[in-house]
């Protein structure tokens, strides 16, 4: 009986396979693109909060927390401005949800509001933004179920 065949790997002048180089060269460039992720997750949520920081009340004060919320309910969502506002965007950069200030279009009331890469689709008709005079409790509590479905 004949003994199986091995397998040829051939190390290089490092003492590495092809094999292990090709996987280490992979690593390296996982590791700048999470880098780069990192970065931009940075960038952006100091954007983010630069222009809470312009709001004028109520509105920075709702701006603020649902930053906070939807950093909970859904982490995985990048902070970065959307038209100058807020916005919060799937790992392809594209904008699930965002917050309108009441004095950016001088409206009588702010918007929290979901772009159409939210899923929240629910038969043929669903809601896409809510106007918000104030952000209570049962009005986070339902946000933060909407923005964990509209991330999933």
């Amino acid at each position: 009986m004949s003994q199986p065949a091995k397998k040829a790997t051939q190390k290089s002048a490092e003492g590495f396979t092809n094999e292990e180089r090709a996987a280490m060269k992979e690593r390296a460039k996982e590791l700048k693109a999470e880098a780069r992720a990192n970065k931009n997750k940075a960038e952006g949520e100091n954007d983010v909060l630069a222009k809470i920081a312009e709001m004028s009340e109520p509105d920075r004060t709702m701006a603020t927390r649902l930053h906070a919320l939807i950093k909970a309910s859904a982490p995985a969502l990048l902070p970065k401005t959307w038209y100058g506002m807020p916005a919060y965007a799937n790992k392809e950069g594209k904008v699930v949800c965002f917050f309108q200030s009441a004095q950016k279009f001088n409206a009588r009331y702010a918007t929290f509001g979901f772009s159409d890469e939210a899923n929240l689709d629910d038969g043929a008709m669903w809601p896409t933004s809510f106007a918000l005079k104030e952000l209570t409790t049962t009005e986070e509590a339902r946000i933060s179920a909407l923005v964990t479905q509209a991330a999933s």
